[in-house]
């Protein structure tokens, strides 16, 4: 197994048991709620952090599996040379953005370590909580460099998204390239 089938799959497992973990945490504390008028106080706290990892993992996940949506109207009446063109430029201010937002959680994740502040509910510090925001973070600059690596040497044509309306045509009708143009009864 390559390094990356490895991430992949650690990536998506971890993905599953965060949101398994979720549904059950939930689902117990509502029997328990309205079935035996109780709960557990921790709960919550919990379900927020696990969550806060879930989206921060998530982000990146999308990115790998072209599931993030945008509007690229505009862009695809470029020809391709001009698409790539505007994918680095697009890519590159996305790594600046997670660059300055992996600073940041690093400066954040040193303070709560400094401080030593304990979650209000639960008896685990809040950095060590909180590492989800320079791991997420981490991870989504590994795959929007792999991103660009696939818009420079040409495997892609631009940033990569998901093309919803291709998707439902291609479900529905089958076609793999969907041609407007073209009316089938």
């Amino acid at each position: 197994m390559t390094f990356r089938s490895i991430l992949h799959r650690l990536e998506e497992s971890i993905l599953a048991a965060l949101l398994c973990a979720m549904t059950v945490l939930t689902f117990v504390q509502v029997v328990l709620r309205y079935g035996f008028n109780s709960g557990w106080l921790w709960a919550l706290e919990v379900n927020f952090y696990l969550f806060g990892w879930l989206v921060l993992l998530g982000i990146s996940y999308g990115v790998r599996v072209k599931a993030h949506i945008g509007v690229d109207a505009l862009v695809r009446l470029f020809p391709a040379p001009t698409q790539r063109a505007i994918g680095i430029l697009v890519v590159g201010l996305a790594l600046l953005y997670t660059g300055l937002m992996l600073y940041g959680s690093y400066e954040y994740i040193d303070r709560l370590h400094i401080m030593a502040v304990e979650a209000e509910d639960i008896p685990v510090e809040r950095w060590i909580l909180s590492l989800c925001l320079p791991i997420g973070f981490a991870l989504l600059f590994y795959r929007l460099l792999e991103m660009t690596w696939r818009i420079v040497t040409g495997q892609s044509p631009g940033y990569e998204l998901a093309d919803e309306a291709r998707d439902a045509i291609r479900d529905v009708g089958g076609d793999e390239n969907p041609d407007a143009t073209v009316v089938s009864r």
